[in-house]
């Protein structure tokens, strides 16, 4: 429980401290105008209030990441705990933060625009494609697995739930901001938060015990410790709960929608801190509602890892037909939350690079409709193991993304090194992972970790000689 209450604690102290220290650093002017004032055009910068803003950027990113990814992350043992605490405050909340500052600064420009204007014309048109593709990716995938869901509680058939989902998903994408997300989302980050919070209190109300750190704690308690060792399969394990590189697609969204700059702090950082306390109450009580990690990996096992059965499971003792509901809720609405802006982030991509603006519903049509055919297709395909790199590929975004932040500080000559650090640490992670995992090539462990190292330390060299540049302006963006 200590362990537990200690990065409780440090997620929240982080917003009061570091955030402002990140203020300072990313040069937060409460005076500037913001794309919403000067680009408004009641579509998509649209000016809302602070805490709607909060809320939809909440749901835009975690979906059911802080709680499937933390139930799965906590198989691992207590050390799940520094990971969602250390990642969602010195690297989530970081490129959260930065992406939604820079976007902000920049005129709402998204994401893939952002990495072209600090790291390149060919880095742009890579991340063009790639971001675009792993958005329809994204939104394909959430139409499926929250249909085949409901058709479980429903008499419809899963095709017929895919149709009811992607016409949602049509109409979230097209209206204007404030039409459908803007309403509803408070609404389920709302219950979001009621869920955890419930959770949260069984555990200190409770009698369940949860594990402390300690030198036995640090132990690898997965059921095959060997095949999923802690790094660096931890790191993409617990991913949104952590960081993400979808954040950081999503972030401009909601840049084109706060009033003041002042409001990157809530709505950028406070939305990554809260998932990641969200995180870490649903790691805790994997822990400790079986009894222990043990408890937990074995009573998993059972069940296939299936999260799914765990959350419910859950939510029904702990919190009764309140819980069941919520949960219900969560598993079903979260994903669709995610997959609705992913859609809408998509347009916005194709649009910016395009140079299409979106007042006109004809210009937004055009922009979409292939968007959709493709979506549509993808449902039809096997793509189980494409969505298998999804985790990876996810997190490669994430260490351009912090490569990018890197670059923009030094351009400014401010502390480049906040960002440098995370930025090398996953591009570790990323490079040892794909070598050894199930989905990559399987190499033995430490053959991939000389590899990652190595690929690692050309990154930092290159990437060091190009921040020299920066530094000197010798690199204008």
């Amino acid at each position: 429980m200590i362990t537990f209450l200690i990065c409780l604690a440090l997620l929240i102290g982080s917003y009061f401290t570091y955030a402002r220290y990140l203020e300072r650093q990313f040069g937060m002017d409460p005076s500037a105008k913001v794309p919403s004032e000067t680009m408004r055009d009641g579509v998509d910068y649209l000016p809302l209030p602070e805490w709607k803003t909060f809320l939809i950027q909440l749901l835009n990113i975690a979906g059911l990441g802080p709680i499937f990814g933390a139930l799965l992350g906590a198989m691992f043992g207590p050390v799940a705990f520094l990971w969602i605490t250390l990642g969602s405050i010195f690297i989530g909340a970081l490129q959260d933060y930065a992406s939604g500052m820079i976007s902000l600064k920049e005129g709402g420009l998204s994401f893939p625009e952002i990495v072209g204007k600090y790291m390149g014309t060919t880095v742009r048109q890579v991340m063009r494609a790639f971001t675009l593709f792993l958005m329809v990716l994204v939104g394909a995938v959430f139409m499926v697995g929250p249909a085949g869901i409901l058709e479980g509680f429903t008499g419809l058939t899963q095709s017929v739930w895919v149709w009811i989902i992607l016409v949602y998903y049509i109409l979230a994408t097209l209206l204007p901001i404030d039409k459908i997300i803007g309403r509803f989302y408070p609404i389920f980050g709302a219950a979001l938060f009621i869920m955890a919070f419930g959770i949260l209190g069984v555990l200190i109300l409770g009698p369940y015990e949860i594990p402390n750190l300690s030198l036995a704690a640090l132990d690898n308690f997965t059921a095959n410790p060997t095949g999923a060792p802690i790094i660096p399969m931890l790191f993409i394990t617990i991913a949104c709960g952590a960081v993400s590189g979808f954040h950081a697609t999503q972030s401009p969204m909601m840049a084109r929608c706060v009033t003041n700059e002042r409001q990157g702090r809530p709505v950028f950082f406070g939305a990554m801190i809260s998932e990641g306390i969200i995180a870490l109450i649903w790691a805790a009580i994997g822990m400790a509602f079986w009894g222990g990690t043990d408890g937990l990996v074995n009573t998993l096992a059972e069940h296939g890892n299936n999260a799914a059965w765990a959350v419910e499971t859950i939510t029904n003792t702990t919190l009764g037909k309140v819980g069941a509901f919520l949960a219900l809720l969560g598993v079903v609405v979260a994903p669709i939350t995610s997959g609705d802006t992913a859609f809408r982030c998509a347009r916005l991509i194709a649009a910016d690079f395009m140079h299409v603006e979106q007042k006109q519903l004809r210009k937004r049509l055009m922009i979409s409709v292939p968007i959709f055919l493709v979506g549509v297709a993808i449902t039809f395909m096997p793509f189980d193991v494409i969505w298998k790199y999804f985790a990876w590929a996810n997190q490669v975004l994430a260490a351009i993304c912090l490569w990018t932040v890197t670059v923009y500080l030094a351009v400014r000559r401010r502390r480049w090194i906040l960002a440098f650090l995370p930025a090398a640490f996953m591009t570790f992670i990323v490079s040892f992972y794909i070598f050894i995992a199930p989905e990559g090539l399987r190499l033995p462990y430490y053959t991939g970790l000389m590899i990652g190292a190595a690929i690692t330390l050309v990154i930092v060299v290159v990437m060091a000689r190009y921040l020299r540049l920066a530094w000197q302006g010798r690199i204008v963006a």
